[in-house]
């Protein structure tokens, strides 16, 4: 806190004051483990879960030797959180390909009607100018650190996030991916870059979309230089008598695995300067403008489309990009391993918020933009066309159902005196085992940013109060009000274990962090020995999940999305507002049937219980 009692008003002024991540006692997280993996377990599952606890805390266990280590690195000079290398080779560690798998999106409520006129161009121009000149406004905001901090029921949240929204890039690695971005290394600071990377066609060209001065241009003058560029794709692309021309997407690239593309950046790189000059501008780039020719006719186009599109048009390595479609739609592909869905919010809003002109000097005259090439041989050709197939019968495999609830908010759920999440969770319960048979493993993200540098806690929804409450609502004998006590002791149950996870009384990150020190200095900690808690049932069944799920509450985004995380899995990503509930699933082909049922008995469990609580509360 500052000298006069209040928090700084400056973006990042209050970050090192904020209390450290708890570093859980080991103890306690096994304790929780139990907890939360019981439910899911068998008579006989349990039993071997609960004896290789039993064996993880003995005191001649090895679990000692990486808690020690643990604790001693969260004490160490510079650390923020013993957290500080577990997101790192959480998320640069995975060596699948991130597009789809990890990346997200947003689709970005129609502003048309609010943005800034920008006479003589199309609704894609207009959008896009709109876009990149708020985003601009945003950047100048926060190098300045103008940027009002963010409170959360009156406590700071953590900033730090906001440094990695422009000219930031995720690269490639063989074993571990690093991350090219400001205010560390080269770049202590804000990104001095001027230029986006714009794509049209699968053709990139960069945009210098600010002055020498770092003033941006007129919205109308970007307008007429993304018109030139989108032109220019579209001609690059013709050879005589209009006939097409041979070409190959480099952006393709970004869709395969880690080390495959690790090992094909490097052949770009080695085969000529031009690509390493090319790779220099997209990598340090502010951000991507993906303007998409795909006509998007409803809600589910747009939303497969942002989250896999054409992979030719895209750059997925990329920590923000602003995709617009030829209607003026738009959305964003978001690049995980530095940004969180609650930044992402925060950025949205901003560029969103409606103004009346434009603000600040400008630059005079027009965005000067340059084509990027690429030189390829055939062997670097075929790499692309075979990346472009493989991810393109990869995202074929994948199905997709976007669902509308215009009767159910949190307007409506709060006045039936229930948490809104809460609410929605135990529908997804009810509805997974009414369309599956069972109750699965289920993922929500809960954020933490009222800790320094806090991102996010696992937290584990299937509690003994979930079984109860879906077995009620499963027998046709259980009274209504019954059933919404049950119902009520669950989302209870639900909104207590959240409050532990948003004081980091959790245990999988903390328990997966000492397995991760295991293989990274179990030599050198003289902790070799197989630890059998992470071969256990518990370990194993919790953590295979069959819901994934996170919200993203803003009235600035129509809809949110990703990728299932496992060939069984559901990946359910819900906006829930004062009015409506807006549901993007995705699954794996095979799977799809079953999320088809998902989704329609989600319908009806929705309908039950905001049903049952009217009656029972009509009763009383």
């Amino acid at each position: 806190m500052t000298s006069d009692g209040d928090y700084s008003t400056r973006t990042f002024g209050h970050e090192h004051l904020l209390p450290r991540v708890p570093l859980p006692e080991l103890k306690d997280s096994c304790a929780r483990f139990l907890d939360w993996c019981t439910p899911l377990l068998t008579g006989e599952q349990l039993d071997r879960t609960r004896a290789s606890v039993e064996e993880f805390l003995a005191p001649d266990s090895s679990a000692w030797l990486l808690q020690d280590a643990l604790r001693g690195y969260d004490n160490e000079p510079g650390v923020h959180s013993w957290l500080d290398a577990f997101w790192p080779y959480r998320y640069l560690g995975r060596r699948d390909r991130i597009a789809l798998n990890a990346n997200f999106f947003f689709l970005l409520r129609d502003t048309s009607g609010q943005d800034i006129p920008v006479d003589g161009e199309g609704p894609q121009l207009s959008r896009a100018a709109n876009l990149v000149s708020a985003a601009l406004r945003l950047k100048r905001q926060l190098d300045s650190e103008s940027v009002p901090p963010v409170f959360l029921r009156g406590q700071p949240q953590s900033m730090e996030q906001y440094k990695y929204l422009f000219s930031t890039t995720r690269i490639p690695g063989e074993e571990l991916d690093t991350v090219r971005s400001p205010y560390r290394g080269d770049w202590p600071g804000p990104s001095p870059a001027r230029h986006i990377v714009v794509f049209a066609g699968g053709r990139m060209a960069r945009v210098e979309v600010c002055d020498a001065a770092g003033r941006p241009y007129p919205m109308a003058e970007l307008a007429a230089t993304l018109r030139a560029v989108r032109e220019s794709a579209r001609q690059s692309v013709r050879g005589p008598g209009g006939a097409p021309r041979p070409f190959d997407a480099v952006g393709h690239l970004t869709t395969m695995a880690r080390a495959d593309w690790a090992r094909a950046r490097q052949a770009l790189r080695e085969h000529s300067p031009v690509n390493a000059e090319a790779l220099e501008t997209v990598e340090t780039a502010l951000l991507c403008l993906c303007l998409d020719s795909a006509e998007v006719s409803d809600d589910q186009a747009a939303c497969d489309q942002l989250l896999h599109g054409d992979s030719g048009n895209r750059w997925f390595d990329k920590a923000l990009s602003i995709v617009v479609f030829p209607d003026g739609r738009a959305g964003l592909n978001i690049e995980h391993c530095e940004l969180d869905g609650t930044t992402i919010l925060s950025f949205t809003d901003s560029i969103l918020t409606p103004r009346e002109a434009e603000q600040g000097p400008l630059a005079s005259g027009r965005p000067p933009f340059q084509p990027l090439e690429f030189l390829l041989d055939e062997e670097l050709r075929s790499t692309v066309r075979e990346a472009a197939q493989d991810f393109a019968a990869f995202a074929d495999n994948t199905a997709t159902k976007a669902l509308s609830f215009t009767d159910l908010g949190t307007d409506r759920v709060k006045k039936l005196g229930m948490s809104p999440d809460s609410f929605v969770q135990m529908a997804y319960q009810l509805a997974h085992q009414r369309a599956k048979g069972l109750i699965g493993a289920t993922y929500e993200s809960i954020a933490t940013r009222q800790f320094r540098l806090g991102r996010t806690e696992a937290m584990r929804v299937v509690t003994p109060e979930v079984l109860r409450f879906v077995a009620a609502m499963q027998d046709a004998d259980t009274e209504p009000a019954a059933r919404a006590e049950a119902f009520r002791a669950a989302a209870e149950a639900h909104v207590a274990r959240a409050k532990d996870c948003q004081q980091g009384r959790a245990p999988e990150q903390h328990l997966w962090e000492l397995q991760l020190i295991a293989r990274r200095r179990g030599s050198e900690l003289g902790a070799t020995e197989p630890l059998a808690l992470y071969d256990s049932p518990g370990w194993t069944v919790m953590r295979e999940d069959y819901l994934s799920t996170s919200s993203a509450p803003s009235v600035n985004i129509d809809y949110f999305g990703f990728g299932s995380t496992s060939s069984r899995c559901i990946g359910v990503a819900y906006v829930l507002l004062p009015d409506r509930l807006n549901i993007y699933l995705s699954t794996r082909r095979d799977v799809a049937e079953a999320m088809t049922a998902f989704g329609t008995e989600l319908r009806r469990a929705v309908d039950e219980l905001t049903a049952l609580l009217d009656g029972t509360a009509a009763s009383s």
